[in-house]
């Protein structure tokens, strides 16, 4: 089975203190907010390249050096854990749901890198 990819590549890093950096990455590198879910602790800005986003994680701390996150887009949450699962892929939990935005699955590769997919959704999903 080969996995249908989507154009679409969110690098998400963790910040920890959402406003300011928000405020960083729209004065220094000219990104646009496309959204901010407080609840979650997440925005999401355009960084003006095609089918490339940035995602802000907050967390409490952030390990020197930083580390980034590649999400990759997929038509088919379900079909794309599945994938993993035949592949044995280890998993951090359950398909995350974010109505109406996103359903997200977090995986690691053989050295502990992590890396998530994600289906982007509609109003309706």
């Amino acid at each position: 089975m080969t996995l249908a990819y989507v154009p679409e590549l969110t690098a998400s890093i963790g910040v920890t203190d959402m406003n300011a950096s928000l405020a960083w990455y729209r004065n220094v590198l000219g990104f646009s907010l496309l959204n901010r879910v407080d609840e979650i602790g997440w925005s999401e800005l355009s960084t003006g390249v095609p089918g490339v986003t940035l995602g802000l994680s907050q967390n409490e701390t952030v390990a020197a050096g930083g580390g980034a996150t590649n999400v990759w887009g997929v038509k088919d949450i379900d079909e794309a854990k599945a994938h993993l699962d035949a592949h044995g892929v280890k998993q951090d939990g359950d398909i995350q749901h974010v109505p109406g935005m996103v359903k997200l699955i977090t995986f690691y590769d053989p050295d502990g890198n992590a890396m998530m997919f994600a289906q982007t959704l509609t109003a309706e999903d």
